[in-house]
């Protein structure tokens, strides 16, 4: 199980950003544009924190070269992997990542990654799963949705984000817990996910509560169950699955790496920036407006963190026979 206290527990991460332990005083600087790359498609909760970190750096005026976003989910985020750990310039290219860090490399062991090569930069925080419904779907309640599941027979259709990764490992284990038959459709991202669920293509989704914030303002989602240590502010009335019996919760990371082979000097103005991202009021507001829990780490806590999230992916996705 991967629960945001015990992410806090085993890294001694604290919730408040803190002066990285490189110097402050740094002569490097970008001398060209960021290649600001993100492990997910257009519209997903990666996308959307990555252009609003780009907004934030450009309103403040806090790097004298742009961030450029750069989306490349393919292969359930192995085409970012394969591009940043192949850069050029280990100077100019970071990452935006979420939890297909671990579990693509787990699972395509061919690609050759090794995620302790790339350079940490920041924890900006951690984003819990929620089941979510079509409004017409007449399902109201997370019992309405065992048994329509069940009704179904197997044809019960839902959609995530890549195979193998975050949210079919969600979906997995919502169906092992309660015996259901659910065929799984993989996206290159939550954008595209939230939009087919909007469009009703498929029947119900995991988003991150930021990717389906807008159709359920508009009244177009219902949500079920949350996937979080404890119910979310937002959605006070959702009941998580720990409370039905289940001792399961899951978090997306949202935790940006430079890529293998970053100097000292470049890590270090990124670490500094992303810090001054991290304590502006523009994300704290963020992470609040969005469901996102805060979660800050240093650069040798990140590393920690890496490696015990490849040990919980292993046992995860053995257990769900991946």
């Amino acid at each position: 199980m991967i629960t945001r206290r015990s992410i806090l527990a085993l890294t001694g991460a604290t919730i408040l950003a803190t002066t990285p332990m490189i110097a402050q005083a740094q002569d490097w600087q970008p001398r060209k544009p960021i290649d600001f790359v993100i492990m997910a498609g257009p519209g997903g909760g990666a996308d959307q924190i990555a252009r609003y970190i780009q907004s934030v750096a450009e309103q403040k005026d806090l790097t004298n070269r742009p961030l450029v976003p750069n989306n490349k989910g393919g292969g359930s985020g192995a085409e970012a992997l394969i591009h940043v750990s192949g850069a050029s310039d280990p100077d100019h290219t970071i990452l935006v990542t979420l939890n297909s860090f671990f579990t693509t490399p787990l699972r395509q062991e061919n690609l050759g990654i090794d995620i302790q090569a790339f350079t940490p930069v920041a924890m900006m925080g951690v984003d819990p799963f929620v089941l979510w419904v079509h409004k017409d779907s007449g399902i109201t309640t997370f019992d309405d949705y065992v048994a329509k599941v069940k009704e179904m027979g197997g044809e019960y259709v839902m959609g995530g984000t890549g195979a193998g990764q975050e949210d079919s490992i969600v979906i997995a284990f919502m169906s092992g817990a309660y015996d259901l038959d659910i065929k799984y459709i993989p996206y290159d991202g939550g954008g595209a996910v939230a939009k087919d669920l909007a469009g009703q293509q498929i029947m119900a989704s995991v988003n991150n509560p930021a990717e389906a914030k807008g159709f359920y303002e508009a009244g177009d989602f219902t949500p079920l169950l949350a996937f979080s240590d404890e119910r979310m502010p937002a959605y006070p009335d959702v009941p998580t699955i720990k409370e039905l019996g289940h001792d399961f919760s899951y978090y997306n990371q949202r935790a940006v790496v430079g890529a293998p082979g970053m100097s000292d000097e470049a890590a270090a103005y990124y670490q500094t920036l992303f810090t001054e991202i991290y304590n502006s009021d523009e994300w704290q507001s963020y992470l609040t407006s969005e469901s996102l829990s805060p979660l800050w780490m240093d650069a040798s806590e990140q590393r920690d963190y890496w490696a015990l999230q490849v040990e919980n992916h292993q046992k995860l996705l053995a257990a769900l026979g991946e």
